[in-house]
């Protein structure tokens, strides 16, 4: 829809595509020296380091959850949990960094997607095998096991913007 004024016409509802070329005009791509400079500060994130903090994060869940409980099946369950997370994002690590999926950006997003599939496949297929694996399975265990190492990619994510990159994890 348009206004007629002084025979110029004008939208009466801004299009959203105006908002964004006005935010590419002001968009300035950096330097070599100071993409350098911010890989120096913001140093990238190891998924194997991550990995290793998940999963010391879920033995100590499922330590908290045996001490609390009193009960070793809650320990175990919540170890479990904490594994339904550790064990598909190691094997989606281990795919992401084989080299047949780094040799174009092609390969590399159908690699990730590839991964990401199996990913979360393994992880519902553990999550539903649980009964079967865990002797008297306490679900309130798994899942906090399993959330809680979920939650640690997103500490280790905000640690890293919040500590100095000498102190990173």
């Amino acid at each position: 829809m348009h206004k007629m004024t002084d025979s110029v016409v004008q939208p009466l509802v801004r299009h959203p595509d105006d908002e964004a070329e006005a935010a590419n005009e002001d968009f300035k791509p950096l330097t070599r020296e100071q993409a350098q400079q911010l890989r120096k500060t913001i140093p990238p994130l190891s998924l194997w380091r991550v990995l290793a903090w998940q999963f010391a994060a879920g033995v100590l869940v499922a330590l908290l959850a045996w001490v609390l409980t009193g009960k070793q099946s809650a320990g175990w369950s919540a170890l479990y949990g904490s594994l339904a997370v550790v064990m598909p994002a190691a094997l989606f690590a281990r795919g992401l960094t084989s080299k047949v999926w780094s040799m174009n950006p092609g390969t590399a997003v159908a690699g990730f997607f590839l991964w990401e599939m199996v990913k979360v496949g393994l992880t519902v297929a553990m999550l539903v095998a649980a009964p079967k694996v865990v002797l008297d399975l306490s679900w309130l265990a798994m899942v906090a096991g399993f959330v809680v190492t979920m939650k640690v990619y997103w500490m280790a994510m905000w640690l890293r913007l919040v500590r100095p990159a000498k102190l990173l994890i």
